[in-house]
Formats: structure tokens, sequence, C-alpha cells
């Protein structure tokens, strides 16, 4: 979907991009390759010129990032989804009137690591090093400020995408157990119903010596993480399908027309 975009360049709108989709101006390199484009001559220059700077940036998440605006960010996910990682925290919920991290789970798509408070939580700020793209479900307002206050020096990724919000404009309403259903994901029969107050009193069991609590808590965490990739890429998919379906459009303007 990178190479389909144009919106990060200065001037180019949701509306003029569709516009170049819909004359066959599909890629990059489409329009690099065609002498004569729909747009004005000005214009067209300026265009020329970001889209050579993208193509020698295309490997550095950090320039689309400050060119794209926050919702259009699930545009870098197929270029830098090697280098991304689903998270999830739970915490403690006040327990003993301390609100803190219980447990962060990572996933990078082929591997599963838990953090868990009092063992190896203090791992976190180095197991996240090596990501530029961090995926979560509701991770804006409740993952990522919890983390910042725990880690206060801590440097995350650069690039976030909430499926919260990404999915809720494909149509995906609710909690992510609500959309897991929706994708035909299900959880197996021992954390299956379990809910983020559940996982507090399984880690105030864990507290009082229960170690099968910590073992139920870590499978309930890991479950959250490995769904997200998922509903990540199925998400990301819908979505280029509805974009790109304007590419299929017969031109309706007349290809001398330009915008300036």
């Amino acid at each position: 979907m990178l190479e389909h975009t144009f919106i990060h360049i200065p001037g180019i709108g949701p509306k003029t991009e569709r516009y170049l989709w819909r004359h066959g101006i599909i890629t990059w390199k489409h329009f690099l390759s065609n002498k004569e484009t729909p747009l004005s001559k000005a214009r067209d220059a300026i265009v020329r010129q970001n889209l050579e700077a993208s193509l020698e940036n295309r490997d550095n998440i950090q320039f689309f990032l400050d060119r794209l605006r926050p919702a259009d960010s699930w545009r870098v996910f197929d270029r830098f989804k090697d280098r991304a990682v689903y998270l999830d925290i739970e915490t403690s919920g006040l327990y003993q009137g301390v609100d803190e991290i219980t447990v962060i789970g990572l996933y990078d798509g082929k591997t599963v690591k838990t953090l868990v408070n009092g063992i190896n939580l203090h791992q976190f700020e180095s197991e996240i090093t090596p990501y530029e793209l961090i995926i979560t479900f509701n991770g804006s307002q409740f993952d990522l400020p919890f983390i910042r206050r725990q880690f206060p020096n801590i440097s995350l990724p650069p690039a976030h995408i909430d499926l919260r919000f990404f999915l809720k404009r494909l149509g995906y309403g609710g909690g992510l157990k609500a959309i897991e259903k929706s994708f035909g994901l299900s959880r197996v029969s021992a954390i299956d119903g379990i809910d983020g107050y559940e996982a507090v009193l399984l880690w105030r069991a864990y507290q009082w010596g229960d170690e099968s609590a910590l073992d139920r808590l870590i499978q309930y965490n890991t479950a959250d993480i490995v769904h997200l990739r998922p509903l990540m890429e199925k998400g990301y998919q819908e979505m280029k399908t509805r974009l790109l379906s304007f590419a299929s459009i017969q031109q309706t303007v007349p290809h001398r027309r330009t915008i300036s």
C-alpha cells in the first residue's frame, strides 16, 4: 500500500490521490514512468521530486511518519511488518493501592516473549528496542501511556497502529473479544471469557502463591497479542481493497484536464 500512496506529498489529498488512481497511475513508479500526468506542470514537478525522495527513503519509516496523518499510518504496515511487534499489557488494577504493569506480552509474528513484574519486566526496554512499529488494541489510550508512566525514560518504536480505531473505520466496533469473533477467531476454553477484571484477579491470586494463576494470566495475554496479527493483516487487506477499488473505476474526467 505504501507505494500506492500519494497523500504524503505536500498538496496531495485523498481526492487527488483517487484522481491519479482513476487515471491508471497506481504506484510511484507508474507516475515516474509517465511522461504526461493529469496534473499541472508545476504540481507534476513537485510530485516527481517527492516520489524520488520516497523511493530513496522507502526503508525509512520515520520519513513517512513525518508526512502521513496518524489516521493513515496503517499504510506503512506491509512495508515494515517484519519490524513490527504486537503488544499488550496487564495491570494490577490498584491491588494493595498500587496500579502497575504486571505482564507485558510481545509477539513479532513468530515468537512470544512474556515479561512479568518481579521476574523479567525490567528487560522490556531492551526487548522493545529492535522494533520500528507497535501494533496494539486501544494502546493509544491505555497500554502506551501506562508504559511511559512506568518507564519514564523509555524510547518506544516511532510508529504505532491502534487496531481499535483502525478496525472501527472498517465497521468493526466493540471490544477486542467481540471483534475477534467477527473475524472467526476463538480462544481455548481455559481462557475463553476472561476479561481485564478477571486478569487483575489472576494476578492477585498469583501474589497469594497460586502459580497456576500466573500461567492462566500469561495464556490470556498471549492470546491477545497473537490474535492482533490476523486482525491487523485482514484489516489491512480489507482497507487496501476498499481504497484501491477506485483504481478500477473507469476514467470519468478527460485525460487532458489538469489539476494545478
